[in-house]
């Protein structure tokens, strides 16, 4: 069975190399729309999936983040990334460009990542994030498996690289939350070896 929760928040990017001027050469926002889908197949004590409240706490805070924030992408011209990180107050440093392709892959690392940690004591079972649908605008969206988040060819995910400006982390309650996971180390050293 899945279930759905939906958030929303407002973000400012710029997608450089796309195909719309516009869109790659001029910082713009959006008004997302985020929707999570948990799976599980059994039922807690309150014969629930996952109890909605759970998704209040540390996935809000998450979500939150990126909330009046700008999204850069580290690979964007250094003088660009100084300037908006010296004159904005929250932004977020992703190792993948903002699309909402790359919004819903990076999302689902986090949550994915949110959901581990997050203690289970109602009876809840196998439950894990089964997609995310990010919506940049009204008529467009993007839908994110667990196969996509983890596809080296889409552009590597490493939660570890993942900045977030100190006004946004002085926020959080837990910040070790966003820590890279042992998953995340050990993917990291498994492609930085030589073949």
């Amino acid at each position: 069975m899945l279930i759905r929760k939906l958030f929303r928040f407002e973000n400012a990017h710029v997608v450089r190399g796309c195909s719309t001027r516009r869109c790659s050469h001029s910082i713009h926002g959006h008004s997302y729309r985020v929707e999570l889908f948990l799976e599980a197949h059994a039922f807690d004590h309150g014969q629930m999936i996952y109890d909605f409240g759970l998704l209040q706490g540390e996935v809000r805070e998450l979500i939150d983040s990126f909330d009046h924030a700008l999204a850069l992408w580290s690979g964007d011209d250094e003088s660009y990334l100084t300037a908006v990180r010296r004159h904005s107050e929250r932004w977020v440093l992703l190792p993948v460009s903002p699309s909402a392709e790359q919004f819903s892959r990076v999302i689902f690392r986090l949550v994915d990542a949110a959901l581990s940690t997050t203690p289970l004591s109602n009876g809840e079972a196998d439950v894990r994030l089964h997609s995310v649908i990010v919506h940049e605008t009204e008529t467009g969206y993007a839908h994110c498996f667990r196969e996509d988040a983890e596809n080296p060819r889409m552009g590597r995910i490493d939660i570890g690289e993942i900045q977030f400006s100190p006004a946004i982390v002085a926020a959080w309650r837990n910040v070790s939350l966003f820590e890279p996971s042992d998953r995340d180390r050990e993917s990291r050293a498994s492609m930085e070896r030589p073949r």
